[in-house]
């Protein structure tokens, strides 16, 4: 029932296998959670022939499977699924009407792989089951047509920060320009009073509110809500950052993985407003019909456990709020990467000549580079850099993630460039000198036999230590990051792709002043620091007061998302005891084969509270209406 923390490639796969064993002989299941669907895929696939010659079942939990599958796959002593599966199997059982349509059996033990990007990352969000709720979708359209009249209140170029407000007088606030100001930190937008009456005389203007009423009339006022969706649709969420349009579907990319997250859907209308904004058919609004934090769907296991390389910066809260206590593993043999200091750039644009220098630097002596950035937009503009500059490189994103083994396989080979989004940060082992066993895959075909595909493996072992030695003289895999992420744990993720088992290696980190985490959250502070040691523009500088500066804003963005975490759980304690309460409920009545006598106690006590009710005499027309409007 604890964390262990362990460095890449320390073999955390092959660890928990004794105690997933162990616990499975108790015959009540053992789930293995992973972050996606391809690492519960694999690890499965890779375990299962242990676990069999032990004597124990293995089934694996994906998002395309039909129930029976799912059923079946539960019923294994030990099940292999994502945390988005086992939680939203959990809503959808809760939902059934007969109970021989369940497919899970309880909760027992859990580990949980990557324990810290289920546990903390992804605790933001909950799990929402949704239904249709009320068909506005025209109003997305109409608002998204005249969103772009509004205007942002301008800036003071010197602090970078709105006027007061609160400070100023009616007459000034009246005067300010602008419909609206932005907050990026924490995606929301505030309406000033002359965007207000903005809002106001576009709706009247296009007769979208009846004449002789205002939008701050309530059956008007909904609009506000319209027009603040799709003004954060417009100003604060971007294509190929937050989400890809593909198919014709708005679809969210995880901004800790850099995975599309299936089936996912913005709430509170924010989708539907993306939607109207790249003019795509807009889905009609959902309704909740279930919800649960995962702080809460974890909690119901008897005991948990899980694993990951970067745990001890949340030791605190995985004490506070899961009652986990982190156990760090020393490594095998020493760590030889090299982590060197940030290099930090006035501007973006000599940031990413100075990064394809060093690529290129890398590259002409057969190092392996691996580049890693924080969104799609930043992977594909990095590679359109490189092709111009004739470098040949792989780009892996939540575009092309089917070829993700693939890519990954060979990242490690001498001369290769892998620019990857935090896709390859979690549970990715990339070898020095290529992949064997992937090489041998290709070399033998599809069709091999096991004697044919042993044949090739025999080879491609022979010249994979040859390549391995090759590469490991020329420094190891080199991890280049082209931007801090607001998580200290995410930039370790990455780093930890070098370095595995003693290999050498070397990471680096290139920063400029543009980078939204520099902008947000290091403030002014950090650019007086540039200007007093006299920074000039595509000149870099390492200095000791620059990485705490960077520091500070990790520390800062850490803090606000543990409070955001904190509050949602607050707010979730709640619900789950009724939620618990009304689960509990409603399985006893759908396991009671006569519902008879549940019936009769209901309305015994429904009728002893109405007699207490209107209990004095000339009230029988009361009670008689009321026992009309119950039962008919």
């Amino acid at each position: 029932g604890r964390i262990t923390e362990m460095k890449t490639g320390e073999g955390k796969t092959l660890m928990c296998v004794a105690a997933v064993y162990l616990n499975s002989l108790s015959g009540k299941g053992v789930h293995i959670v992973t972050v996606n669907d391809y690492l519960a895929e694999r690890d499965a696939a890779w375990m299962r022939p242990v676990y069999g010659l032990l004597g124990q079942t293995v089934g694996t939990i994906l998002s395309n499977m039909d129930n029976d599958a799912r059923r079946a796959a539960y019923a294994c002593d030990i099940t292999y699924g994502t945390n988005n599966e086992f939680g939203f199997d959990y809503l959808r059982d809760n939902m059934v009407v007969d109970l021989s349509n369940k497919v899970q059996r309880g909760f027992n033990f859990c580990v949980v792989d990557e324990i810290d990007s289920i546990l903390i990352d992804e605790a933001r969000t909950p799990l929402i089951i949704s239904g249709a709720g009320e068909d506005d979708t025209y109003k997305y359209h109409e608002v998204d047509k005249y969103v772009k009249e509004l205007t942002e209140v301008p800036k003071d170029p010197k602090t970078g920060d709105y006027p007061d407000e609160v400070q100023m007088t009616p007459e000034e606030r009246a005067a300010l320009p602008g419909d609206y100001t932005l907050d990026e930190k924490s995606k929301r937008v505030s309406f000033t009073d002359k965007g207000m009456n903005h809002i106001d005389a576009i709706l009247h203007q296009h007769n979208l509110i009846p004449a002789g009423t205002t939008v701050f009339d309530s059956e008007n006022f909904e609009f506000v809500h319209y027009f603040t969706q799709a003004l954060r649709a417009h100003t604060l969420y971007h294509i190929e950052v937050d989400y890809l349009v593909k198919d014709g579907q708005v679809l969210i990319v995880d901004e800790f993985t850099g995975r599309v997250l299936e089936g996912r859907r913005y709430g509170d209308g924010l989708h539907q407003a993306i939607e109207a904004k790249e003019h795509l058919r807009i889905a009609q609004r959902n309704r909740t019909m279930a919800t649960i934090t995962f702080q809460n769907f974890f909690r119901m296991y008897t005991k948990l456990s899980g694993m990951t390389g970067t745990a001890a910066t949340e030791a605190i809260e995985f004490n506070k709020i899961y009652k986990l206590d982190v156990v760090a593993i020393p490594t095998n043999r020493p760590v030889a990467r090299k982590d060197e200091n940030d290099e930090v750039y006035l501007n973006e644009s000599d940031k990413w000549e100075a990064i394809c220098k060093e690529i290129q630097a890398a590259r002409e002596k057969g190092q392996p580079v691996l580049v890693g950035t924080i969104s799609v937009e930043k992977s594909e503009r990095l590679s359109a850099l490189l092709t111009k500059k004739g470098i040949r490189h792989e780009v892996l994103n939540a575009k092309n993630h089917a070829r993700e083994a693939a890519i990954i396989a060979e990242a490690g080979a001498k001369g290769a460039v892998t620019i990857a989004t935090n896709m390859a940060g979690r549970g990715t082992d990339i070898k020095l000198g290529g992949n064997p066993e992937m090489r041998a895959r290709k070399r033998a075909g599809t069709e091999a036999t096991k004697e044919q595909y042993a044949a090739a493996l025999d080879i491609e072992k022979e010249q994979w230590k040859k390549d391995y030695d090759e590469v490991r003289n020329l420094g190891g895999l080199y991890v280049i990051g082209s931007e801090r992420h607001e998580s200290r744990r995410i930039d370790n993720q990455l780093r930890g792709r070098s370095g595995r088992q003693g290999d050498p290696g070397r990471s680096k980190f290139y920063i400029s002043m543009d980078d939204d985490l520099m902008r947000l959250f290091g403030g002014e502070r950090m650019k007086n620091i540039m200007t007093r040691i006299g920074m000039q523009p595509g000149e870099p500088i390492d200095h000791p007061m620059l990485n705490r500066g960077i520091e500070r804003a990790q520390h800062k963005v850490e803090e606000r998302n543990f409070e955001i975490r904190k509050h949602l759980l607050d707010y979730d304690d709640v619900l789950n005891e009724q939620r618990s309460v009304i689960y509990e409920q409603r399985d006893a009545i759908l396991a009671d084969n006569d519902l008879s006598g549940r019936v009769f106690n209901n309305a015994k006590d429904f009728l002893t509270d109405l007699f207490a009710q209107y209990g004095k005499k000339g009230n029988e027309k009361e009670i008689g209406e009321e026992i009309k409007n119950v039962f008919g």
